[in-house]
């Protein structure tokens, strides 16, 4: 019998997507195959400490320690792969891409451009929009700034680097617009204001390297329960606040457009690995692209895998192609001379 792959979980993190991540975590710890994958956690608190344990949840073995010293790089390098399965800053954002790159280990997702790219929604819509993408107009507002907006209302203004809709307001008014902006300013010292497209929402999952392929696209109907009209924290997390459609109730040119679109982005942004790219559809067909998520919401049950459900590819081979994305980049990239 051949030796197992030994993959290490990396869960938690410092943003406030905390919880969410624990929850895909465990997703993805449960689907990995324990007769072909010996499993070990690492779990990044809230307060930025690391703590190591064993794949199943036995805490008895883990130990806390600070921001990695020689322990966790040490832990880290002695497995065959990394699955990062952390949202927002200092996880999905490059940084701790940039750590594992230099532990030589391979690990799943986009690499430090792609995922920092991909966090920087001022950034990276500037990039998608030189590879022409169409994407959802917007202004940056640093600190300091004044609120301004261009849009007219209603407009949405959120902070240009977080997620799951964290800090994001739709603002009707001037005076909501200026409270919406001081709201942002808490999370990110950089803020967009973006125009309202009266639009459906879909989202389109992608998976590969070198020949990414789009999954079918799904269209959210959300049903957020804290009074917001749109598709927030609530919508995506509380149960039954939203529906997904797949495929989207669309022709089949748009559906068409928003998967070539998809791929676009995907390669654009220099992602591999996974992305959810999302969009908005207007009543006119025209496809508009909204962000693209490096490390998307990752249960058995989120969007991200009911997309590749739904084309045919069910959520244990999911997880196994992810690791094994992982092995073939790290293999490929190892025979480049520096």
């Amino acid at each position: 019998m051949s030796r197992r792959v030994r993959v290490a979980v990396l869960l938690g993190g410092r943003s406030s997507e905390h919880e969410i991540s624990l929850a895909s975590a465990r997703s993805v710890l449960d689907a990995l195959d324990p007769e072909r994958y010996e499993t070990v956690t690492v779990e990044i608190g809230r307060d930025g400490r690391w703590e190591l344990g064993t794949g199943d949840g036995d805490s008895s073995v883990a130990e806390t320690l600070p921001v990695p010293t020689a322990k966790v790089p040490a832990t880290l390098g002695e497995v065959d792969v990394v699955f990062p399965v952390l949202h927002g800053p200092f996880g999905e954002d490059g940084t701790v891409q940039g750590l594992l790159e230099l532990a030589g280990v391979p690990y799943v997702g986009a690499g430090v451009l792609g995922s920092a790219l991909a966090m920087d929604k001022d950034v990276f819509k500037a990039v998608m929009r030189d590879r022409g993408v169409p994407v959802t107009r917007n202004i940056t507002i640093r600190q300091g700034g004044k609120p301004q907006n261009p849009f007219g209302f209603p407009a949405f203004v959120k902070p240009a680097r977080l997620g799951s809709s964290v800090g994001i307001s739709k603002v009707r008014s001037d005076e909501e617009l200026a409270a919406a902006v001081e709201v942002a300013f808490r999370h990110d010292e950089k803020v967009l204001v973006e125009e309202f497209v009266d639009g459906i929402e879909v989202e389109c999952g992608v998976l590969g390297n070198e020949q990414p392929e789009a999954s079918l696209p799904g269209e959210i109907v959300s049903h957020g329960f804290s009074g917001a009209d749109w598709y927030d924290y609530s919508a995506k997390y509380d149960e039954g606040g939203m529906d997904l459609v797949v495929p989207p109730r669309f022709e089949r040119e748009t559906i068409e457009r928003v998967q070539e679109l998809a791929v676009r982005a995907f390669v654009g942004g220099e992602c591999e690995g996974m992305a959810r790219v999302d969009f908005f559809v207007r009543p006119d067909g025209e496809v508009l692209l909204n962000e693209l998520n490096t490390i998307p919401g990752f249960t058995a049950t989120s969007v991200y895998a009911k997309l590749f459900e739904a084309s045919g590819v069910p959520y244990p081979e999911l997880v196994d192609r992810l690791v094994q994305l992982a092995l073939e980049r790290h293999e490929r990239r190892s025979r480049l001379q520096y």
